[in-house]
């Protein structure tokens, strides 16, 4: 009897547990760097689009007929920056609702975090774009200098099963090195480590949070690194500060998945999708009820391509007022090429398109010298009719125009870190010319080259060679200005760059020049009150009709090596 009572005691024992135990599945869909791809049609290629959220779309529709609202839905940031659509809806039609925080807005997404190209177009948009959201926009990084408070939600609770989910939300704090402090006044930009280890407590301790996943605007690892901070750290934290199940993050536009293992020794899944909403990171969490706690006890996560997927036809017919508004702007015309004009050209030597570049900042500016590096790798602007769309090839980015003043010294320092970057030292006749690596040709931000090549900054203004058969640092030759006049070391001259170099950005100014990044700002003597694109389309419909040719006012020397070298690269990079 005692035998048979313990059996049955121990029966019993056995099924309350199990019935106590509950057990279902989060699914969890991100999106990052979308960078204005709302529609499947590029408005400045003028053909269709392999992603955009018309796909995600569908895609998520499909999934909560499965899930219900045990789908979460999450992105990433950049969504405000990369197609006409978004320069629209940020600086032209400003009264409606901004288009990024509609698409959000319908697809029904439960938390989104900020991206440093939604910081780009300044507080006038981000404010009012972070308060048309009818979901929390996370950051937990951004500070509001002035309080010392997160200037966005840091995290966001989310109940599903009885569950508490956490989705915490970070900023890559590299900011300061790209954008002028005018853009981010106010604000400041808290180490990614610090911050996930002060709010860690809080989810945990005071929210009684049972998942907790990151939604990290950074990069897996690398990137810009000071004593205070790291640009691309989102691997570090998953690492580094226990208590994340899942970490998603973005930034660096490169498909990555992976498990780490913490020094907790506790497994998180990092995800991150790219860009251009045409994969999404989607991740399957297996939460079970244990001991009456939730806790993660299967993960696993897929990086799904969207591109296939038919478009949403709901989605598409909700939104053709806005994109039949946003056609006529692209299509209108500006101006008229007489040729061709490609960046390809750009890396090998003069390039008809980078020095139109470089001579309309001159003509805008009235500098003595310009720098500017070509923003898209194979970008080309076709002969004839050159439309608004056009612009947004010519220069990809919402940077500003600015005019420094740097001695001839620091010119050809500045230009001898961007050479650096972008050529090879040359020993022989079959060596390479440009700086290649094998390893990024499906890299989305370096495609073949060792380093980005939105660095590497040529000049209009002074004639120079570059001579790669020299060691680093003694490559560029300055041999004159471009009219004849001497060219001084010690002389102070008038410079044109973009926001983004005269911030720091490429530290082509501060490690190569050998500036002090607190002393940039004070080397400013213009800026423009709008963005360069802007100031480009205005001088073109000017011109009217151009027949932008090569400068001619440098060249890459010996050039019995390099003319060959230059043949081979380009059929490398371009096939051609």
């Amino acid at each position: 009897m005692k035998t048979l009572f313990l059996s049955v005691m121990l029966l019993s024992a056995t099924l309350c547990s199990a019935a106590s135990n509950k057990t279902f599945t989060l699914r969890v869909i991100e999106t990052s760097d979308v960078h204005g791809s709302f529609f499947p049609y590029d408005m400045i290629d003028r053909k269709p689009k392999a992603g955009s959220m018309a796909r995600v779309c569908s895609y998520v529709n499909m999934l909560r007929k499965q899930y219900g609202k045990n789908l979460l839905l999450l992105d990433n940031g950049d969504i405000l920056q990369g197609q006409p659509v978004s320069y629209f809806s940020n600086f032209i039609d400003t009264t409606e609702v901004n288009i990024a925080s509609q698409v959000v807005n319908y697809l029904g997404y439960d938390a989104v975090t900020i991206g440093n190209h939604d910081v780009e177009p300044g507080h006038g948009v981000y404010d009012k774009w972070v308060k048309e959201h009818k979901m929390p926009v996370l950051g937990a990084n951004v500070i509001n200098a002035t309080t010392g408070e997160p200037y966005l939600k840091p995290y966001t609770i989310i109940k599903r099963e009885e569950c508490k989910i956490a989705v915490f939300g970070l900023l890559t704090p590299a900011i300061p090195n790209w954008l002028p402090k005018n853009i981010w006044s106010g604000l400041r930009f808290e180490d990614m480590i610090t911050s996930a280890r002060r709010w860690m407590k809080v989810i945990k301790d005071k929210e009684k949070a049972d998942v907790v996943i990151g939604l990290f605007h950074s990069g897996k690892s690398g990137g810009i690194t000071t004593p205070e901070y790291e640009e691309d750290a989102s691997e570090k934290v998953a690492k580094e500060v226990p208590g994340f199940d899942l970490v998603l993050f973005g930034h660096d536009h490169t498909r990555h998945l992976d498990n780490v293992v913490n020094v907790a020794g506790d497994t998180v899944l990092c995800m991150d999708p790219a860009n251009n909403a045409m994969t999404v990171a989607d991740a399957s969490l297996t939460i079970e009820k244990v001991k009456g706690r939730w806790k993660v006890v299967n993960r696993k996560g897929v990086l799904k391509d969207i591109t296939k997927l038919p478009v949403d036809e709901n989605y598409m017919s909700h939104f053709k007022p806005f994109i039949d508004k946003t056609d006529a702007f692209a299509n209108e015309k500006i101006g008229e090429l007489k040729h061709t004009i490609s960046t390809a050209d750009s890396y090998f030597g003069n390039s008809a398109f980078n020095d139109l570049i470089l001579n309309l900042e001159l003509q805008i500016t009235h500098a003595d010298i310009a720098f500017n590096a070509p923003l898209s790798f194979n970008a080309s602007i076709n002969a004839g009719p050159v439309y608004m769309s056009d612009m947004f090839k010519l220069y990809k980015y919402e940077n500003q125009l600015y005019v420094m003043r740097l001695t001839g010294e620091e010119i050809r320092k500045h230009l001898e870190m961007s050479y650096d970057l972008w050529m090879n030292t040359m020993a022989s006749p079959e060596d390479h010319l440009l700086l290649l690596d094998n390893h990024t040709y499906g890299d989305a931000q370096r495609m073949g080259f060792k380093n980005l090549s939105f660095n590497f900054d040529a000049a209009a203004g002074i004639d120079y060679t570059v001579d790669v058969t020299k060691p680093n640092g003694e490559k560029v030759k300055i041999l004159r200005m471009s009219d004849g006049k001497p060219f001084e070391p010690n002389k102070w001259y008038k410079v044109a760059v973009n926001s983004y170099r005269a911030n720091g950005g490429g530290e082509l100014l501060t490690k190569g020049a050998g500036i002090p990044k607190d002393s940039l700002d004070s080397r400013i003597i213009w800026r423009s009150e709008r963005d360069q694109r802007y100031y480009l389309m205005q001088e073109i419909k000017r011109l009217g009709v151009l027949d932008p040719q090569p400068n001619h006012n440098w060249k890459v020397i010996p050039e019995q090596w390099t003319k060959a070298a230059a043949a081979r690269d380009r059929k490398l990079l371009f096939g051609e």
